[in-house]
């Protein structure tokens, strides 16, 4: 998956949420219980907290689940001791990887991660040695059917975002991440809306890949997906549409 064109990215998501459904809402609460622990349980207060259910609400995740997961934080029933750790790798070819993890037993999920990276030509790295490639961002997505793109640079430059491009069929709004919730509102106040908003890693360089190598990162990506520890992966490949139709 093109590692420039976020839009890709995450429609990529979006078309395997239903077949590994239950995989996801346990990642996505989790990370609820996570933001609830550690700051509170009123979103109104605990920006963190609003932004996952926010992505959870985006995934049609149950209710339910959201609620109980801010229990579970706030102490009102039993939880589960997590930490949060990111791991950093190169996949094959060199490619940039982050790993997003939240995980109650380190041990097996280094062990686990280590085991992916391996299988697909790559190698877990230490803290650091692929970080300094990604700068940490606030990015939206809006269909570019919804908008005129000059009102929406006007609106988004103006509540302090840095950029506003067009990348195929979605423009993308970038913003540092300490005032994505400033953009966030601004869009909202101007219903313009979004088909996905987070504060998220963008790569500043790019590994194109050939059509093993491509292969391998997407057995790569798959990997870490199917993994419940780890809640977003990050990475700096680029794959042709050419290569694309052939994988």
């Amino acid at each position: 998956m093109s590692g420039h064109s976020h839009s890709a990215n995450i429609a990529h998501r979006k078309g395997t949420v239903d077949a590994k459904r239950g995989k996801l809402f346990s990642k996505l609460c989790r990370a609820i219980y996570v933001s609830a622990k550690n700051g509170g349980g009123d979103p109104d207060m605990n920006l963190r907290l609003r932004y996952a259910i926010d992505k959870a609400r985006q995934y049609s995740c149950p209710k339910d689940n959201i609620e109980r997961a801010v229990k579970k934080g706030i102490g009102e029933l039993g939880g589960e001791n997590f930490v949060e750790i990111v791991y950093e790798g190169y996949g094959p070819a060199g490619v940039a990887v982050l790993c997003e993890v939240l995980t109650d037993n380190r041990n097996r999920t280094a062990g686990d991660l280590r085991k992916a990276f391996e299988v697909c030509g790559g190698n877990l790295g230490a803290s650091g040695c692929v970080s300094y490639l990604f700068d940490y961002k606030g990015l939206f997505l809006v269909e570019a059917k919804t908008v005129v793109e000059d009102r929406l640079m006007e609106i988004a430059l103006e509540a302090g975002a840095d950029d506003v491009k067009q990348v195929d069929d979605y423009f993308e709004v970038t913003c540092d991440a300490k005032i994505f919730e400033p953009v966030r509102k601004a869009l909202e106040q101007h219903k313009i809306a979004t088909e996905s908003a987070e504060i998220t890693y963008i790569p500043t360089t790019e590994v194109a890949l050939d059509l093993e190598d491509g292969k391998r990162m997407l057995r790569l990506r798959d990997l870490l997906e199917e993994n419940e520890d780890v809640q977003n992966t990050y990475a700096n490949d680029t794959i042709s549409e050419e290569l694309l139709e052939n994988l």
